[in-house]
């Protein structure tokens, strides 16, 4: 008896190993096409899940785009934290405040674009040099302590990322994806009042 069921515990170990092997993530490499979805790329535990309801090629169209804005919203987060720290003048108390309030509004939507893309069947992108190459916004690795330098460009920033919300919101949609097309219109509406906020600030003359 000790020695049949040896043999079944071989045969069972036998089957297992390579199973097993097969889980181990040490030393492997990943492999295939820069994608906009960690999914898509072939190593262990990276297996395609279900899309629901779009097909593959719909699910492409999404997952560039929630890709692309998950990466967008972290470097904008970074940019106005940059700028929170380095401001200086007649305007540092009102701007230093107004940046982590704009934060404050934004920052929800990271992990919602984050978790809309896991939901879907995805696999975020996160590692730093990967959010620089899929953002549209750009970190800057210079001091600028003036506050009209800072508003300037924090407002064309916001006006190339609401337009990406609206435009993104119309290829979601037609891409059999209207609730993340809903997620896109609700977050252009922040970016474009924080934008709206932002410029009104130019109009200060007395703003250096």
């Amino acid at each position: 008896m000790t020695q049949k069921t040896g043999k079944k515990g071989s045969k069972a170990e036998g089957k297992v190993k390579p199973a097993d092997q097969n889980l181990s993530t040490e030393g492997v490499v990943a492999e295939g096409g820069a994608k906009a979805d960690a999914a898509h790329l072939h190593t262990v535990h990276n297996r395609l899940v279900d899309h629901g309801y779009l097909s593959e090629a719909e699910f492409g169209v999404v997952a560039e785009t929630l890709q692309r804005n998950l990466a967008t919203t972290i470097s904008l987060y970074l940019k106005f934290k940059k700028y929170h720290w380095d401001i200086r003048g007649r305007f540092f108390r009102d701007l230093h405040l107004a940046y982590d309030e704009f934060i404050e509004e934004i920052f929800p939507s990271i992990d919602e674009q984050a978790e809309r893309l896991v939901a879907l069947g995805g696999s975020p992108i996160a590692a730093p040099a990967d959010i620089e190459r899929f953002s549209v916004v750009k970190v800057p690795t210079d001091t600028v302590r003036d506050a009209r330098a800072q508003v300037s460009d924090l407002v064309e920033d916001l006006t190339r990322v609401g337009r990406g919300y609206r435009d993104d919101s119309q290829a979601v949609d037609e891409a059999n994806d209207p609730a993340t097309a809903d997620m896109y219109n609700g977050y252009a509406a922040t970016i474009d009042k924080i934008r709206w906020m932002l410029s009104a600030m130019m109009d200060d003359d007395r703003m250096n």
